[in-house]
């Protein structure tokens, strides 16, 4: 007989209940928007709501120097340039790689038009072994995924295998690290442990151990630092950055996102050696087959680099904290996950999917927009209210999450 669920995908699709389609059909997720100003959207129904979903901590995305960006882009090359990644690209793009390399000295950074097209390109080549920045041993590698680290690192597990086995471990039980790392020295395999900087829906990984611990079966830690970038650090190099000691260790293969805090659009990859990036360049599928990125994207992610490096994003840095420590001070009573990090992501984490859903429902009246989330993004049969807090919320703005949140 066919087993009815005969992979974790078919598992995990069978789990999952229909909330997030309740959630849609209610109104408190899948909008449309229609105009923005500031952390206000118009929706398609009329309303008018402050949202807390937008990932854009820092506010950027509207900033006069980078909207001038997309009028020059647009002047200069038009609304695109189709072709692949390495093949042609705008001066731009080299522009940008080399400031990332002043954000991040000693660093040679490529640049990809997503983070997801990061892993793709990058991991099965680190896999194999073919990387001269990063020998594997003749053994092998042993992928070991954190349990919660970001979806589009567990999705390519299987790719992952075809250069070796992958195991999971919680970085909450030290014990489950340490059992993936005897395992790779019985079976003499080079560990390569992936996990997130900062979770997308909450935690701080100590991503400095984890180095530690890897170096010393001469493995690596790659590093999802997506939600991180630009959030802290003088010239906004981000929280792996800063956690690591204002460097990157030979042992450290680190990730970025030009999507979120940054103001623009992409994912880049940091190495310690050029011969990397020619590499990749050269054989990374997203490099070969995959879309370049687009010329707007690239002038705006050129120009908010500059602003990092020139103090501009230092002042959105203050404003971002300042904001996050008044969300936690009005909603000490309530058990927020994250409260009193340095994360731009709140939660208010929930028993069961309908405490979110209603929470949300609650927040949505009030003319507030979160992200209610439910199995598989978090724990099964529990919610989430996710709140992605920015340096553009006004004290006015936050107070009101509070005040429905307290009305429970």
């Amino acid at each position: 007989m066919n087993d009815p669920q005969p992979n974790w995908i078919a598992r995990r699709s069978a789990a999952t209940t229909d909330m997030y389609d309740r959630a849609v059909q209610a109104g408190l997720t899948g909008h449309t928007i229609t105009r923005r100003s500031g952390k206000t959207v118009r929706l398609d129904d009329g309303d008018e709501c402050v949202e807390f979903v937008s990932c854009s901590y820092l506010g950027l995305e509207d900033h006069p120097r980078l909207t001038q960006a997309v009028r020059t882009a647009l002047d200069t090359y038009g609304t695109h340039f189709s072709s692949s990644r390495n093949s042609v690209q705008p001066a731009e793009a080299h522009t940008l790689e080399e400031l990332l390399g002043e954000i991040y000295p000693g660093m040679s950074a490529l640049v990809f038009n997503s983070v997801s097209s990061v892993h793709l390109g990058v991991l099965p080549l680190l896999g194999a072994g073919v990387l001269p920045g990063y020998p594997v041993g003749p053994g092998g590698v042993l992928f070991v995924i954190e349990r919660t680290a970001h979806a589009s690192m567990q999705a390519l597990r299987g790719v992952l295998e075809q250069a070796g086995p992958a195991v999971r471990f919680r970085v909450e039980e030290p014990a489950t690290l340490t059992a993936a790392m005897d395992l790779a020295r019985e079976q003499g395999r080079t560990p390569v442990i992936l996990v997130d900087g900062i979770g997308s829906m909450g935690g701080l990984i100590d991503v400095r151990s984890l180095a530690d611990t890897a170096a010393e079966l001469d493995g690596y830690v790659y590093i999802d630092d997506a939600h991180g970038i630009s959030i802290s650090g003088p010239a906004g190099a981000g929280y792996a950055f800063e956690a690591l000691g204002g460097h990157v260790p030979r042992s450290v293969l680190l990730v970025g996102s030009l999507s979120k805090a940054f103001g623009g659009s992409g994912g880049f990859l940091l190495t310690h050696d050029p011969a990397d990036v020619t590499l990749l360049r050269r054989e990374a599928n997203p490099m070969v087959f995959g879309h370049s990125n687009m010329v707007t994207h690239m002038l705006v992610n050129a120009e908010s680099a500059r602003m990092h490096l020139d103090g501009t994003v230092t002042e959105l840095q203050d404003a971002l904290w300042a904001n996050t420590e008044l969300f936690d001070k009005v909603n000490s009573g309530n058990q927020l996950v994250n409260a009193g990090t340095r994360s731009p992501v709140r939660g208010l984490a929930m028993d069961t999917e309908e405490a979110a859903f209603d929470g949300a429902v609650r927040l949505r009246r009030a003319g507030i927009l979160c992200f209610p989330v439910f199995y598989p993004v978090v724990a099964q049969g529990t919610g989430l209210l996710r709140f992605a807090l920015s340096a553009r919320h006004t004290p006015e703005q936050i107070q009101a999450v509070a005040d429905v949140l307290a009305d429970r």
